[in-house]
């Protein structure tokens, strides 16, 4: 089953277990909120509303709470010494829709817990050690000795780029 809500001045299409960055709205991470406005269910009897589906909600855990990129405005008027540059970083929120209700019944209070992944199990000091250490001789197997850090240029006695040759002042 899906639903098409309105938040925002926007229109999302939302099924459960999505996750959706909207315009911010109030409540803290791990809260629930609802959206009232439905404009469309769908599934096995798809229900189109006049505007809203009265009855229907949908309810969805805040995840966090995020900043978008910086938007910067900046406006010149050529040859008057006239500049102004403003920026604003817009705010969104992370949701995770949980439930899509409808006959006028409300969310359930908690989000319901998600799987957890299982940690890596920890690697013993002396086993790291080992794993870690690496033969000195096969890194430097391809290199001739002799060469040092000096570029070709300062081997061959030229000047280095920023030097200048000959010139006066």
């Amino acid at each position: 089953m899906f639903a098409v809500i309105k938040a925002g001045g926007k229109q999302y299409r939302v099924a459960a277990e999505d996750v959706i960055r909207i315009d911010r709205v109030k409540g803290e991470p791990g809260e629930i909120v609802e959206f009232g406005e439905v404009l469309v269910l769908g599934g096995d009897k798809p229900q189109l509303g006049a505007p809203t589906i009265s009855g229907a909600t949908v309810a969805g855990e805040v995840l966090q709470h995020t900043r978008g990129d910086k938007v910067i405005a900046f406006k010149k008027r050529r040859r008057k010494n006239s500049r102004r540059k403003r920026g604003y970083r817009h705010e969104f929120s992370v949701i995770r829709i949980t439930e899509i209700l409808t006959d006028g019944q409300k969310p359930s209070k908690t989000a319901k817990p998600r799987p957890e992944r299982k940690p890596k199990p920890a690697v013993a000091a002396g086993e790291a050690e080992e794993n870690d250490a690496k033969p000195k001789a096969a890194k430097t197997a391809g290199k001739k000795p002799g060469k040092g850090a000096k570029s070709k240029t300062a081997a061959k006695g030229k000047p280095k780029s920023g030097a200048t040759k000959g010139k006066k002042k």
